[in-house]
């Protein structure tokens, strides 16, 4: 189960008096990063970037946190352990909805389905799950994006340092982070759209770090299979320009990360499963997929649609449907979608 690179929007209601004085006292204070030395502050945000990148992976932590986009809200439970000899060991479990609960050794995630009792084995392939957050160190990130260091602040009674990155052109949102001051864990992201406002949240409303390695719980649901059916999807790598596509978007700051080859089933009955190819580009925050299948009979259209910071873009390309989908503006997939050509292999 992933936490979608997980996408979020807060209703704030009004506050009391007092607590507006306060606010507005706090906001007055004099930031603790001194933006005079712009390289100063680059190199600042460069750091914790690659802090929180290894915090998500090297620290112990136990928590609760909630994703947050328009009226959708639904709240996980996530512990984390890292071991110097057997690496990483996680359990993120569903708090809303439908049971579902994810077990990972390194790599390796089993996604369990209590109602169907079923247990989904696959090979992670990406590491910037919150609250994971990079795909790149963070030099490559300020490439595209620019960091204002904004202060402390406290998330879930901890305190933190608090950073915007705002893009350097108009094909990727803007992104506030909340990080740990004493080990760089994130805390809280939030993805704004131009005029400031929060499109998708993720923020913990509770969380422990630093705690003893607890791992027994999580080995033994991964050993213990007894009574489920595991299934294994099929996934491999493709090289997609050897099956005849070229993708050379002219965005800045976005570079090919993954390609896969996933089997969907067939629309009509005894028919083979049908290709879909998917190719992943990351600027090292957000993340752009363009999946490539073949047309059959259905009554698919293009379109356009989005939902908090994703947004889609579906276009019919000679026996082909492309879908684009994204944490980015449309017009972003529009640029994407423009770059895309075609050419039958010989």
């Amino acid at each position: 189960m992933q936490t979608p690179r997980f996408n979020k929007t807060t209703i704030w209601g009004r506050l009391p008096a007092f607590l507006f004085c306060a606010a507005v006292l706090l906001s007055a204070a004099p930031r603790v990063f001194a933006q005079d030395d712009p390289a100063v502050a680059r190199r600042a945000a460069a750091e914790l970037l690659d802090r929180i990148h290894q915090a998500a992976q090297q620290q112990n932590y136990e928590g609760a946190f909630v994703y947050q986009r328009g009226s959708f809200v639904q709240t996980s439970r996530i512990a984390h352990y890292s071991t110097r000899t057997d690496g990483e060991f996680e359990q993120l479990e569903s708090l809303d909805g439908k049971p579902r609960k994810m077990l990972r050794h390194n790599d390796d995630m089993y996604t369990f389905l209590p109602e169907r009792r079923i247990v989904v084995f696959e090979k992670r392939q990406n590491k910037d799950s919150f609250p994971a957050l990079l795909s790149v160190n963070g030099e490559q990130v300020l490439s595209v994006y620019e960091p204002k260091m904004l202060g402390d602040d406290r998330v879930a009674g901890v305190d933190s340092l608090v950073m915007e990155l705002e893009p350097k052109d108009a094909y990727r949102f803007a992104y506030k982070l909340w990080a740990d001051k004493k080990t760089g864990l994130l805390l809280r992201a939030q993805t704004l759209d131009p005029s400031g406002q929060v499109l998708e949240q993720l923020s913990f409303s509770q969380v422990r770090i630093g705690v003893p390695v607890e791992k027994t719980g999580i080995v033994n649901g991964i050993r213990n299979l007894t009574g489920w059916t595991v299934v294994r999807p099929p996934l491999e790598p493709v090289d997609m320009a050897a099956q005849g596509w070229q993708i050379t978007p002219s965005v800045p700051g976005f570079h090919l990360i993954r390609q896969l080859r996933r089997p969907m089933a067939s629309r009509e009955a005894g028919q083979p499963p049908i290709p879909v190819d998917q190719a992943v580009f990351s600027d090292g925050l957000a993340a752009i997929s363009v999946f490539v299948e073949p047309v059959e009979k259905n009554t698919r259209k293009e379109g356009t649609g989005d939902s908090g910071a994703t947004h889609v873009l579906v276009k019919r390309q000679g026996d082909f449907w492309i879908t684009l989908l994204g944490e980015v503006p449309q017009t972003t997939l529009q640029q994407f979608a423009s770059a895309i050509e075609y050419k039958a292999p010989k």
